[in-house]
């Protein structure tokens, strides 16, 4: 640990160094903890990571893990960064736990010679066996065996549990309509377009855990036009049946002309039981439960077999006589009952879902059932079995759509949509056609940019086969594994310990203020988990963001005023979630900031096209700000997912941005604030130190530290060469900086050699989070230097006591409340208590905020002034709610211990 020791407690220190000394004996253990304080409700499969100090686990390390009773785990691992001395920083693990796996359970390490042999797990336990054969790969995962397509249209040719083949082909499915949606009687052409695969990748082969990926695109049967690649991961995990499907497309059509009807994946279920012993199943909202046998033996006399009423067993999807075993008048009765053919479950809206049935596609459907959210998972199959199929999320990001067709054939078919056909078709297009400009609506108009193509989506769907129809209660816990997947988690203790991600605090409220900014802080999560749901702020493309600015006159947020609208990452309140989560465990921020990473990675940034690589500055649409910039793809945003959950997309997504510099050659950032005929460079492009630079040293730290390739640390060196030979350090330039995108060097010659300004974007973008974790990692005299330089003068006034006449006129910045961590850092590094005492009046005495003492508390409201009862908070900024919040996490790691005792916040 190199710099966090200097502001730590003396207690802190003495316990960080027990933990070393631990560490240095070989007694690494890890008590891990899952996410949910409980043991998973089924047997399942799950991966995760855990965070090492410096030094401590080398890279042939191997580990054990085992349960609160002394049970021995399965265990799986790999390697997911690395320090800069080569040890492991983040190692990648995987095991099989069971309902009796409770916490808390022990991680080992037990060194390169004590490498696992899965025999030591028992009999039951033989790993995943994965083979190619004759074009396909076989998946043995000892519960169930999986055959994939390596070409074709299939990603999954068929599932077999217990020697019986539960599931057939499975394909991707969209439909492509040409034009908005017309009216009654103009209704646009539409055409069904599949799946076809492109590549296939083994990325793990077991013991524990097998993943294999598809790349692909959607085409039509008879070829022509293809569109809507896709990217779609299978997981399987030894001696266990569900799979994990991670299924992610990118948009890349024309949005005035492409429009999605509907998009999903479709599997083919072979039916070999006679109708009455075939089974259909919706889970409703919590564990509400739609469960009925395709044709039920409810008739206007009871059908009993030998004597006893069949009805109630077969409800509960036990196996019945065939038909012909029953006595001729019986059969009578059953023969003459409707079959029914046809269901589906559409989410409409994140308040309501409605069920229908159908007998036949000659007849009419008829309305079974209606709630408000459903969870998402519907099953197919007869009493030898079938196929559920979960959708992650499946009402917040509506409209879905369960589908069950052909359950009376020898084939049915369980389409899974992600966004429904019976919804209007996906409008990508831009909110108005007239521009409305920065000085209006906060929006940054550019002809040409408000545009969709190249944006993305991810979904987690859970596959579970079985040979068997699943009892109810069974059927309810699948629910939950789908939508709130298990995982394991090391406490926020060694988190900290580690020394990771920068800078920040565990909770403390030994004391007045502390107490009260903790206070705070967890009002902020209450507040914003409220907003989400009372503002309603769910569906296929808006799902994990939030609003940037609140109306207090309408009582809304600015959801249609221009760059008010969605944060798209503003002020990065994506690393304000994750820093509380780290700090707390807790399991509902931890689903807010997935959700929020989800989003922001996918939707928010660009996959492809002219803007790939880059992201959108926030908006009424997603995709609708013409500034394109890297802040809002940096990989910063999206390390704290990808670490603690080892999710491979995540890392796709990470490793897309580590060159996004060369973007810049053809997209400037500053080309209409600061026109390149005005501010020229000899330099290949321009852009800021932040947000722009600093993003980029963002992406490359973390290529860096997961690769180890050095091309990544030497742009990051030669930067921080150039900002340290500048003679006003990153306070330099006009604005805008000349830059080299093949070396990282940066130019100060846009303007005259003793220009300089002072930029508040420059840090809160997640420029502070991604500098202090530099400053550890990289030992740079001259970049600290002015690092330090700009912490301390950018929020001291001119005329400040602190100031010496070789400051120049440099710093004085505004916003100065969000700054207060840099001033923080500087009284640390210089050991100086009035810059201590500065960081936290700057920090407590926000002018912009109305009333401090009543920060992010609520009030009631209803009645005409309000389309329904709420809590509001009227003076709610996300970008004040995000900075403050980090700045308060980092002002207790730093000088917590200098904080006010009198203050009149908290007396």
């Amino acid at each position: 640990m190199r710099f966090k020791t200097k502001w730590v407690s003396f207690i802190l220190i003495a316990v960080i160094l027990v933990i070393n000394n631990e560490h240095a004996l070989g007694q690494q253990d890890v008590k891990l903890q899952w996410l949910s304080d409980r043991s998973p409700v089924q047997p399942t499969g799950i991966s995760w990571g855990v965070p090492w100090p410096e030094g401590e686990v080398q890279r042939d390390a191997q580990f054990k893990l085992e349960t609160a009773q002394g049970h021995e785990l399965p265990i799986q691992s790999w390697s997911t960064a690395y320090w800069p001395d080569g040890s492991v920083k983040w190692s990648g693990l995987a095991t099989i736990a069971d309902t009796e796996s409770e916490g808390p359970l022990t991680l080992s390490i037990v060194g390169k010679d004590n490498k696992q042999d899965q025999d030591q797990f028992g009999d039951n336990f033989t790993g995943i066996e994965v083979q190619k054969e004759n074009g396909t790969i076989r998946i043995n995962t000892g519960a169930m065996t999986a055959y994939l397509p390596e070409k074709g249209r299939n990603l999954i040719d068929s599932l077999v549990v217990d020697q019986y083949k539960v599931a057939g082909s499975a394909q991707l499915v969209s439909i492509h309509q040409q034009g908005p949606d017309g009216d009654a009687l103009h209704s646009p052409k539409m055409e069904k377009r599949n799946s076809r695969i492109d590549s296939v990748n083994i990325e793990q082969d077991g013991p524990v855990r097998a993943v294999v990926r598809y790349d692909g695109i959607h085409q039509s049967e008879t070829g022509g036009r293809e569109w809507l690649p896709f990217t779609v991961r299978f997981y399987f995990y030894a001696d266990r049946k569900p799979i994990k499907m991670v299924h992610s497309f990118i948009y890349d059509g024309n949005q005035e002309e492409d429009f999605i009807k509907g998009l999903g994946v479709r599997f083919d279920m072979p039916m070999q039981e006679q109708v009455h012993n075939r089974h259909v199943r919706f889970s409703g909202k919590g564990n509400g439960l739609f469960a009925e046998p395709v044709k039920p033996l409810e008739s206007r006399r009871q059908i009993s077999f030998q004597n006893e009423s069949v009805y109630p067993d077969q409800e509960q999807g036990k196996r019945l006589p065939d038909v012909e075993e029953f006595d001729s008048g019986v059969q009578s009765l059953i023969n003459d009952l409707a079959d029914w053919n046809s269901y589906k479950m559409v989410q409409e809206s994140p308040d309501g879902f409605t069920i229908k049935k159908r007998t036949n596609p000659e007849s009419s459907w008829i309305s079974v059932n209606a709630g408000t959210r459903a969870s998402g998972l519907a099953f197919v199959g007869d009493v030898n079995g079938g196929l559920g199929v979960g959708l992650k999320d499946f009402w917040q990001t509506y409209p879905s759509h369960l589908e069950i067709n052909n359950a009376t054939a020898d084939t049915a078919q369980l389409n899974l949509w992600m966004w429904s056909p019976e919804a209007p078709a996906i409008d990508m297009r831009h909110y108005d056609t007239e521009a409305h400009g920065l000085a209006a609506s906060y929006e940054d108009v550019q002809e040409g940019f408000s545009i969709a193509n190249g944006v993305a989506r991810t979904h987690t769907i859970t596959l579970f086969p079985d040979s068997k129809v699943s009892s109810h209660k069974t059927f309810t816990d699948m629910v939950a594994l789908s939508q709130e997947p298990p995982l394991l988690t090391a406490p926020p203790e060694h988190m900290h310990a580690a020394n990771v991600f920068g800078i920040w605090s565990l909770p403390d409220r030994s004391s007045p203020g502390k107490k009260w900014i903790e206070n705070k802080l967890d009002a902020a999560i209450d507040l914003y988990q409220k907003e989400i749901d009372q503002r309603r702020w769910y569906g296929f493309w808006d799902y994990g963001d939030v609003m940037h600015s609140y109306d207090n006159v309408r009582q809304t947020w600015r959801y249609d005023v221009g760059g008010f609208a969605w944060a798209n990452s503003e002020l990065v309140p994506d690393m304000w979630l994750w820093y509380s989560y780290l700090r707390t465990g807790r399991e509902d921020i931890f689903r807010m900031a997935e959700a929020m990473t989800r989003h922001t990675g996918e939707v928010d940034v660009y996959h492809s096209g002219r803007f790939e690589d880059l992201g959108t500055r926030h908006n009424v649409i997603h995709w609708g700000d013409g500034a394109k910039e890297a802040r809002i793809s940096q990989a910063a945003l999206r390390r704290f997912y990808y670490y603690l959950t080892t999710d491979e997309r995540t890392g796709d997504l990470m490793h897309a941005v580590r060159d996004t510099e060369e973007s810049y050659k053809e997209l400037d950032p500053m080309r209409n604030a600061m026109p390149a005929d005005r501010y020229p460079t000899e330099a290949p492009t321009r852009l800021r130190v932040g947000p722009d630079w600093l993003a980029l040293a963002g992406n490359w730290m973390t290529e860096w530290e997961r690769t180890g390739d050095n091309k990544y640390l030497e742009k990051i060196r030669n930067g921080f060469d150039s900002i340290a030979n500048m003679k006003y350090g990153l306070f330099s330039g006009p604005g805008v900086l000349g830059f080299y995108p093949e070396s990282g060097r940066l130019v100060n010659d846009t303007g005259q050699p003793d220009d300089h300004h002072t930029s508040h974007l420059v840090m809160i973008m997640g420029g502070a989070e991604v500098s202090f974790e530099l400053l550890d990692l990289i030992d740079h005299k001259g970049f600290k230097d002015a690092f330090l330089q700009y912490s301390r003068l950018y929020s001291l006034p001119e005329d400040a006591p602190g100031r010496t006449a070789s400051d120049g006129g440099i710093g004085d910045g505004g916003f100065k409340s969000w700054h207060a961590r840099l001033l923080a850092y500087a009284a640390v590094e210089l050991d100086d208590t009035e810059l201590a005492a500065q960081a936290w009046e700057n920090f407590l005495g926000n002018p912009g905020w109305q009333d401090p003492d009543n920060r992010f508390e609520t009030k009631e409201i209803s009645g005409p002034e309000t389309l329904r009862p709420m809590e509001v908070s009227p003076w709610t900024s996300t970008n004040e709610t995000a900075q403050w919040s980090l700045n308060a996490i980092q002002l207790l790691q730093l000088i917590g211990d200098q904080i006010p005792e009198d203050h009149p916040l908290w007396n």
